[in-house]
């Protein structure tokens, strides 16, 4: 169940919905809290989202399930960094990285960080200068002076006044907008310990913003603000050696020939394909895609052995070079693929079955799961094949036959079990163990039996007598009637059938003529309220008025009588118990 939620979330992830992704993850986590893969693959989800707090979270439990696994500092890493917390995502990527050094996901997530630290470094905000008049106006301490100065306290009492210092302490930078008011200028003295004198109209000094650079002289021009930055000097081309320019020519050769390769197995060329990929990997053989692509060709053309050979190169030399997993799984995937394909009996699926799951642990792949569960399928239609021997089924219906005349009724339901694994089609060995298991009080099983050997051979009058014994045994005597009658059309003169419809028709009476004991007549009427036929009888407002006009109305009773449909619902009324006739 945890493989199966984790797969669709797998899948929805791929598709980019990221809410469904983590629903399935979570419904994963919770049937199996300790698989560590899950969290990781959780974290993933919350991040795309920008959920970092719960990708963090996840990313921190993955760390905890499996603190020797490079992905899980990954997925630390990207959570950190998410959130700004730039060092803290440097030191996961360099545990990651003591884990699998590797590993060029933490490289690049490493150089990430240490990017986004540098860079968080030079933005930080540069202190603004202090203002020219210090603490002067913060505080309570500024009321306290004002109201001290025999001169400003008198202002205190002016609302015009108070607001203007008001807004002058909640931003010094207003003070130029206020210097006309003499008020202010006294209030300023007061605050500074400094005394003004009065001045004209056109005397009023300005003072300089917080925030703004001063003026420059009217001799000098003023500097720019900021200053451009100088271009940086184009850093010069790395040298190489020879040997790396000729293995880099050689890459860009093999990656041609993979194409050429790729195109003629469009064309269903597949000869040229293999010559294209063959030529490919001997240029290249770190990159396990040609041989992948090689093995797609042989299974193509039937060459399953071919195709097998190369998947198990490409895995082996995948993972001494530590390549990307999902390449791996593609490699296994195609070898079971070619396995399913071998495959002539129920056993040879086997290694097919194990060849996908391992596949499945390198990468969840919604396709990889299904060939698993078609193979599985197979192998279950095939063992079911192989098994059957109507031979052996015989003379295991046989060996139940004896077992039931010795009165071993759990050693004959073992042997009709066995013989109907050797023959489903059995009707017989159905009738049988129906008979077992009404022998052994397992009523629903009986029926259930009885049922399918009528459902395989509507002819066959024991299947009729089986159902209707367990019927009769639970008291349905009405329903145990139809079967037998239903019997009787097949087989008239079935003893057994005749029997059984004469036995269900005394207890119907007797329930008709009253003639039940208190205790069989409680016992009737429980089991009758569970009977949804009984039921929707007793809830219909036709039939409802109907048994009141038997109470009450007894002219309009008999005319009740005269419709059919009344009369055999009062009759099923009656044989329940629930009505009785006196």
């Amino acid at each position: 169940m945890a493989d199966e939620a984790k797969a669709k979330g797998n899948a929805a992830f791929s598709s980019g919905d990221f809410n469904t992704a983590i629903k399935h993850f979570t419904e994963a986590i919770n049937l199996a809290p300790t698989n560590h893969v899950l969290y990781s693959n959780r974290s993933a989800a919350c991040a795309s989202l920008h959920q970092y707090d719960a990708a963090l979270s996840d990313a921190k439990k993955t760390v905890d399930l499996k603190p020797d696994w490079s992905k899980g500092y990954s997925r630390l890493g990207a959570a950190h960094l998410g959130l700004h917390q730039y060092q803290d995502a440097v030191s996961a990527y360099k545990k990651g990285l003591e884990i699998d050094p590797s590993n060029e996901a933490l490289k690049s997530g490493l150089a990430d960080a240490q990017s986004a630290a540098t860079a968080s470094v030079s933005r930080a905000r540069v202190a603004p200068p202090p203002s020219p008049f210090g603490d002067a106006f913060q505080g309570p301490e500024m009321w306290a002076k004002l109201t001290a100065d025999p001169t400003t306290r008198v202002y205190l009492q002016q609302p015009d006044f108070v607001k203007a210092m008001q807004e002058i302490q909640r931003n010094p930078s207003k003070l130029n907008e206020h210097l006309k008011d003499q008020r202010v200028m006294q209030a300023l003295g007061a605050l500074l310990n400094v005394k003004f004198k009065a001045h004209g109209a056109g005397d009023d000094m300005e003072i300089p913003e917080a925030d703004s650079p001063r003026p420059p002289p009217p001799s000098q021009p003023a500097k720019e603000e900021v200053k451009k930055p100088e271009p940086e000097p184009e850093p010069e081309p790395m040298e190489i050696t020879e040997e790396e320019k000729e293995k880099k020519e050689k890459k860009e050769k093999a990656l041609k020939e993979k194409e050429a390769g790729n195109a003629a197995y469009k064309k269903k060329d597949f000869e040229t394909a293999i010559q294209h990929y063959t030529k490919a990997m001997e240029l290249d053989d770190e990159d396990i895609s040609y041989l992948t692509n090689r093995a797609a060709v042989y299974l193509e053309m039937g060459k399953y052995e071919d195709c097998i050979k190369d998947c198990d190169k490409a895995v082996e030399r995948g993972r001494e070079l530590r390549s990307d997993f999902k390449m791996v799984a593609r490699a296994l995937t195609r070898k079971g693929t070619a396995l399913v394909k071998m495959a002539k009996c129920s056993k040879d699926y086997e290694s097919a079955i194990e060849t996908f799951q391992k596949a499945l642990t390198e990468h969840r792949n919604p396709e990889t799961l299904k060939k698993l569960n078609d193979a599985e399928k197979a192998k279950k239609d095939l063992e079911q094949q192989e098994y059957f021997d109507p031979k052996i089924a015989d003379e295991e219906r046989e060996k139940g036959n004896e077992c039931f005349k010795q009165q071993k009724y759990p050693e004959a339901v073992k042997h009709y079990t066995e013989s109907l694994r050797r023959n489903p089609k059995d009707p017989k060995a159905y009738s049988n163990r129906a008979a077992c298991y009404t022998k052994l009080g397992a009523l629903p099983e009986g029926l259930k039996d009885a049922e399918k050997c009528i459902e395989l051979d509507p002819t066959f009058s024991k299947g009729y007598t089986r159902k209707g014994a367990v019927q009769f045994f639970m008291k349905e005597y009405e329903k145990a009637l139809d079967t037998y009658q239903e019997g009787l059309k097949h087989d008239p003169n079935n003893q057994e059938l005749l029997d059984g419809a004469r036995k269900c028709v005394q207890q119907i009476n007797k329930a008709s003529r009253g003639d039940l004991s208190p205790e069989e007549l409680k016992e009737r009427q429980a089991k009758a309220m569970q009977d949804p036929e009984i039921q929707n009888i007793l809830s219909d407002p036709v039939m409802r008025q109907v048994l009141i006009d038997f109470q009450e109305n007894p002219k309009a009773a008999q005319e009740h009588m005269k419709n059919p449909m009344v009369m055999n619902k009062i009759q099923k009324l009656v044989t329940a118990g629930i009505v009785q006739i006196r």
